[in-house]
C-alpha cells in the first residue's frame, strides 16, 4: 500500500474553457480600448488606434435637449459658462449636483462627456452663438494659449529659434475668427473660471500655468467639435492646431493623447486650401520645437495631410523634402522613423508616373546615403516620358547631387544620364530653377576634373540640357547666373545675420543700461542707509552720554530722582540732617 508523506504531489486535471467574445455596443460613459500598435499614446511611434466618439451625458436625450433649449438667453448662457464650460475645463459646481449627494471629482469620462454636450450646443445654437457670444471659445483660447499664439512651441518672447516671428507671420497670413480682438474683450468681459495660479499638474518647465484638467478639456472640446463635420466650425478650430500640436509635448500622458487625437481632428476637417497657408507652416514650426514628441505628432499629422489632400502637398513638395528631411537625422528614433513614413508619404503623391515605380528607392536613399546608387540604378531604367515638375525635381535632385559627388566615376555617368532624360522633359524654367545651384556646379566638376573622356562628354551633354532647361544660352551664363543668384542669398543671410547680430548687440545694451541704472540705484540705497545708520550711532551715541552725565549729576547731588533727601529721605531736612542747609 503506497504511503503518503509531506513530500507527495498530485496533478490534478483541469477541463481548458475556451472564453467567447461578446459582441455589443458601447454605451454613453464607456470607453474603449482600440489597439493600432506596440507603441503607447503618443509615447513611442505605436498608433493606439482611433480614439472611440464622445458622448453627452446631460444632453443625451432629445428630452434634455428640449429642456435646455426652451430656457431664455440668459438662462441658457448662464447653464453653459457656470456648469457644462466647468465640468469640460476640469471645475465641478458646488451645488450642481445636489447638497445631499457628494462632491465628485472630474475625470477624463467626465470632461468628455462635457464636451460633448458642448459640442451638441453648438450644433443646435449655432457656433456664433455658444463659441462668440457665450466667451467659450475666450476661455479655450486662454486656456492653451495663455501666452498667445507666438509663444507656442517653446518661441516665447526671447527664446526658440523664431521668437514668435514664426507664428505671427502664419497668423498674419490668414484671417483667424478665433483670433481677432472681440475674443479678447470677452476674456476680459468673462473672468477665467479656473485657478490659473495653480500648479497641480501644470508643466512649469513649459512654461504651461493651466492645470493639466483644464487644458485636456480644452482639446476634449475641440474634438467633439471636429467630430460634428459641421464647415461652420472650421474657421474656429483649424487655427488652433498649434495649441494641439504644442501639447503633445506635455508630460501629462492623458493631455498628450487629447493632444494627439484632437490634431488629428482637427486636420481630418481642414478645408484643402487651408494647406498652403495655414496647416503646413504650422507643421514646420512644430518641427523646430524643443519637444521629439511634438515633432513625431507633426510628422505623422503632414503624413496625414498627404494622404487627404495629395494635389496640394504636392505643390509644397520644393518645401516639404528638406524640412522633413532634416528630421530623418534626429537624435530620437521616434521622430526619425515618423520622418521616413512622413517623407515616403509624400513623395507619392507626385504625378509623375515614370518615377513613381522609383519612389521607395529614392525615399531609401534619402535616409540612407551609402544605397544612393540603388536608387539611381530605378532612375536609370526609368524612360522619361512624362513632363517632370517642381515636385518631381525636389525628389529627384537631392539624391542625384549626393551621386554626382561620389569618387566612383561610374556611378557618376549613371547620375548624368538621368540629369540629361530628366531635364529634357523639364515644363518650365521656373520648375529646375530652385535646383539649378544643387546640380550644375557638381556637374561642371564632373566635366573638368574627371579623366575619362566618355564620362566628361555625357557631363557636358547633361550639362547642357540642363542649361538649357534653366533657360539660358549658354553654360557660363547658366553658371553666372547661379553664382549671382547664390550671392544674393549670401548678402541676404550675411544681411540677416547681421541684423540678428544688431539686434542682440541693442538688447545687449538695453540689459546693460539697465543693470548699470539698477546698480546705480543699489548704490544710492545702500549710501542712504548708511547715512541712516551713522545718524542712529550718532543719535544713540548722544543718549548715550545724556544718560551718563545725569547719572553723574545724581551722584554728586544730594537729592534723589524724586526730589527728596537721600539722607533723611523728606523733601525738606530736619536740622538733624547732615544734608541740612539751614
Amino acid at each position: 500500500m503506497a504511503s503518503i508523506g509531506a513530500g507527495t504531489t498530485h496533478k490534478v486535471g483541469m477541463k481548458k474553457t475556451t472564453k467567447v467574445k461578446k459582441s455589443g455596443i458601447l454605451k454613453s460613459g464607456t470607453s474603449s480600448k482600440i489597439k493600432g500598435g506596440k507603441g503607447k499614446a503618443n509615447g513611442g511611434m505605436g498608433r493606439r488606434g482611433s480614439a472611440p466618439r464622445l458622448l453627452p451625458s446631460e444632453l443625451n436625450h432629445p428630452s434634455s435637449l428640449e429642456a435646455f433649449l426652451s430656457l431664455s438667453p440668459a438662462q441658457q448662457k448662464d447653464r453653459t459658462r457656470n456648469e457644462l464650460l466647468q465640468h469640460c475645463l476640469g471645475e465641478r459646481a458646488t451645488f450642481h449636483e445636489g447638497i445631499a449627494k457628494p462632491h465628485t471629482a472630474s475625470t477624463t469620462q467626465s470632461r468628455g462627456q462635457a464636451a460633448a454636450d458642448l459640442a451638441i450646443l453648438v450644433k443646435h445654437l449655432g457656433p456664433i452663438v455658444v463659441l462668440k457670444q457665450y466667451g467659450v471659445l475666450a476661455e479655450m483660447e486662454k486656456t492653451l494659449l495663455p501666452l498667445g499664439m507666438g509663444a507656442v512651441f517653446g518661441n516665447g518672447p526671447g527664446k526658440g529659434i523664431h521668437p514668435g516671428g514664426g507664428m505671427r507671420k502664419i497668423c498674419s497670413s490668414a484671417s483667424l475668427a478665433s483670433m481677432d480682438s472681440e475674443s479678447a474683450m470677452r476674456s476680459q468681459e468673462y473672468p477665467s473660471t479656473m485657478s490659473m495660479a495653480s500648479s497641480v499638474g501644470t508643466d512649469s518647465k513649459r512654461g504651461k500655468t493651466t492645470p493639466a484638467n483644464a487644458r485636456e478639456g480644452a482639446l476634449l472640446f475641440l474634438r467633439a467639435l471636429c467630430e460634428l463635420e459641421l464647415k461652420s466650425v472650421e474657421p474656429y478650430v483649424v487655427p488652433l492646431l498649434a495649441a494641439a500640436l504644442d501639447e503633445c509635448g506635455s508630460s501629462s500622458s492623458s493631455v498628450r493623447a487629447a493632444a494627439d487625437d484632437a490634431s488629428e481632428a482637427i486636420v481630418s476637417i481642414a478645408n484643402p486650401l487651408a494647406v498652403a497657408m495655414l496647416i503646413v507652416p504650422v507643421m514646420f514650426e512644430a518641427l523646430h520645437s524643443p519637444e521629439w514628441r511634438v515633432k513625431s505628432s507633426a510628422l505623422e499629422r503632414l503624413s496625414q495631410v498627404a494622404a487627404a489632400a495629395p494635389r496640394e502637398t504636392s505643390k509644397l513638395m520644393p518645401k516639404i523634402i528638406p524640412t522633413v528631411t532634416a528630421q530623418i537625422w534626429d537624435t530620437k528614433p521616434q521622430v526619425t522613423k515618423a520622418a521616413n513614413a512622413a517623407l515616403l508619404t509624400v513623395c507619392n503623391t507626385i504625378n509623375n508616373p515614370d518615377v513613381k515605380p522609383a519612389i521607395p528607392a529614392v525615399v531609401h536613399a534619402i535616409s540612407k546615403p551609402a544605397d544612393t546608387y540603388k536608387a539611381v540604378e530605378e532612375l536609370m531604367a526609368t524612360t522619361f516620358v512624362a513632363t517632370v515638375d517642381a515636385s518631381t525635381l525636389s525628389v529627384l535632385c537631392p539624391v542625384l547631387s549626393r551621386g554626382l559627388k561620389e569618387k566612383n566615376a561610374i556611378r557618376k555617368r549613371a547620375c548624368c544620364v538621368v540629369i540629361e532624360n530628366m531635364s529634357r522633359l523639364v515644363d518650365s524654367p521656373n520648375a529646375v530653377a530652385p535646383f539649378g545651384p544643387l546640380l550644375v556646379p557638381e556637374l561642371k566638376k564632373v566635366v573638368e576634373n574627371v579623366q575619362f573622356e566618355d564620362i566628361r562628354d555625357v557631363a557636358l551633354s547633361a550639362l547642357q540640357a540642363l542649361t538649357k532647361a534653366l533657360g539660358h544660352a549658354d553654360i557660363e551664363s547658366a553658371v553666372a547666373s547661379i553664382m549671382r543668384a547664390e550671392a544674393e542669398r549670401a548678402e541676404e543671410e550675411q544681411r540677416r545675420i547681421e541684423d540678428a547680430l544688431a539686434d542682440e548687440q541693442r538688447a545687449e545694451e538695453e540689459q546693460r543700461k539697465k543693470e548699470e541704472e539698477e546698480r546705480k540705484q543699489f548704490r544710492e540705497a545702500m549710501e542712504a542707509q548708511r547715512l541712516l545708520d551713522k545718524m542712529a550711532i550718532e543719535e544713540e551715541q548722544k543718549e548715550k552720554k545724556k544718560a551718563l552725565l545725569k547719572k553723574e549729576q545724581q551722584k554728586k547731588s544730594t537729592k534723589s530722582s524724586g526730589g527728596k533727601c537721600q539722607g533723611c529721605n523728606l523733601k525738606k531736612c530736619k536740622k538733624t540732617c547732615l544734608f541740612y542747609s539751614g
